[in-house]
């Protein structure tokens, strides 16, 4: 596996493990969650292997989540790109506010920290900048034994 690989799994997983562990632990401890507040619901969606994910107001603050736009010329922030396992890339969508789901993009070139699209999404789209990873966790219920 080519280093930049590598170095993505390694980012993955770190994510995975900081959202397993925001999740645990409820936030910083000075906070008080309500009882019967979740801080994600995860919902499949018909006809697909993706997982929509709805953070509550308190968990998306925690993880810090930031989103931009996708420009009119298929143009988005590279820190916005995600790949697999296998080298495929993806981003994570925001339809509304606080609801996220994973979405397969094609990347042309990545120059100067912007993602160069040649398919995957409209203008307008609001994608995840910050938080991703805690996302994708998320999405699988990764959690620390």
């Amino acid at each position: 596996m080519p280093a930049k690989r590598w170095i993505v799994v390694a980012v993955v997983v770190a994510g995975l493990v900081v959202v397993a562990l925001a999740v645990r632990a409820g936030g910083s401890g000075t906070e008080e969650p309500a009882a019967d507040s979740e801080p994600a619901t995860i919902e499949p969606i018909k006809g697909s292997d993706v997982k929509q994910v709805t953070l509550s107001a308190d968990a998306a603050r925690r993880l810090g989540i930031e989103t931009a736009r996708v420009s009119a010329d298929e143009v988005i922030p590279a820190a916005a790109v995600l790949y697999d396992a296998s080298g495929e890339t993806f981003t994570y969508i925001s339809p509304e506010r606080l609801v996220f789901m994973r979405k397969p993009i094609s990347v042309d070139r990545v120059e100067g920290g912007q993602a160069f699209l040649s398919k995957g999404l409209p203008a307008g789209t609001a994608v995840v900048t910050v938080g991703s990873q805690e996302l994708f966790g998320a999405e699988y219920r990764v959690e620390e034994d």
